[in-house]
């Protein structure tokens, strides 16, 4: 491989430069959205070692009164985008709808979902050991109009 020109060098280090500053000021003022130049902090912190750990979930209810989990599969919503609108989704539970409308869209022979529901189930955790005893918390609730 030959050298590099003066221009080349320049252009690289010009573009090493740029990338370092940004991966500074992401890491000094940037959050988790910012990535790959934030300090991604979701791995950087850790819950106390008797701290319950969430399992969050979404489910829902049909007309004939069946619990139908409404995971990836059934929805074609990853769980991780749930979760990560959850506060959207307590502001407005109305969006649930939409993972109604996705699980009739991939289930057009399916009973109609009359209810959506994220749960949030709560692990108990004792010295950094799970104790077997679990609770559920239902987090967010949409109801179809009856």
């Amino acid at each position: 491989m030959g050298t590099l020109s003066k221009r080349g060098r320049a252009v690289r280090l010009t573009a090493t430069a740029l990338g370092f500053v940004l991966l500074l000021v992401g890491t000094v003022r940037g959050t988790d959205d910012d990535f790959p130049f934030g300090p991604f902090r979701m791995y950087s912190t850790s819950d106390p070692p008797d701290a319950p750990a969430p399992d969050t979930r979404v489910e829902g209810v049909d007309r004939t009164g069946a619990v139908v989990e409404l995971g990836q599969d059934a929805t074609g919503i990853r769980r991780a985008e749930i979760e990560g609108q959850q506060g959207r989704y307590a502001a407005d539970p109305t969006l649930l709808r939409q993972v109604a409308d996705a699980y009739a869209e991939r289930h057009p022979g399916a009973p109609e979902l009359v209810e959506v529901r994220i749960v949030v189930r709560w692990y108990d955790i004792r010295g950094g050991r799970p104790t077997g005893r679990w609770s559920d918390e239902t987090a967010v609730r949409w109801q179809a109009a009856r």
